[in-house]
């Protein structure tokens, strides 16, 4: 991975818990190169090099994929989906950070193989605390397969 490579590819439709995320993982020093798409379909250009992200290189993937379950366009089910059946993505982490706390939800996207669920809490500061959690976890503890 180059030096300039994503770190983090965030896919959330909501600004402000798209906001509150970028908070967290900036404050707490986690990544430096931290992309975020609003949808399931410009996730998918953005992990395999397709539209407007056909420049860059579909072998260059993030580190860890937070991903929103409900997303216009393509699910994030769908985008599970997609990663885990491309050679390219089917190792990079996937932790799934909705509001959903359904339980058929955490059993059909780990069915599909996504590395964690987070359900999002609703209070500002348990929120941030959250997703400095995760994001130290993937960013600081996490090792790869490669």
């Amino acid at each position: 991975m180059t030096e300039s490579a994503v770190e983090v590819l965030i896919v959330e439709d909501n600004p402000q818990d798209l906001e509150l995320t970028l908070r967290a993982l900036r404050r707490s020093h986690l990544a430096n190169n931290i992309v975020s798409v609003g949808d399931g379909e410009e996730a998918l250009d953005f992990l395999f090099a397709r539209g407007r992200y056909s420049g860059r290189s579909g072998h260059d993937v993030p580190r860890v994929v937070f991903l929103d379950l409900k997303l216009p366009k393509v699910d994030g089910l769908e985008v599970l989906r997609a990663m885990r059946s491309d050679p390219r993505t089917k190792t990079v982490p996937v932790v799934i950070i909705t509001s959903s706390a359904e339980e058929r939800d955490r059993i059909a996207t780990y069915d599909v193989g996504a590395n964690s669920y987070v359900v999002k809490p609703i209070e500002f500061d348990s929120f941030t605390k959250t997703m400095s959690d995760v994001g130290f976890y993937w960013l600081a503890i996490n090792r790869g397969p490669a």
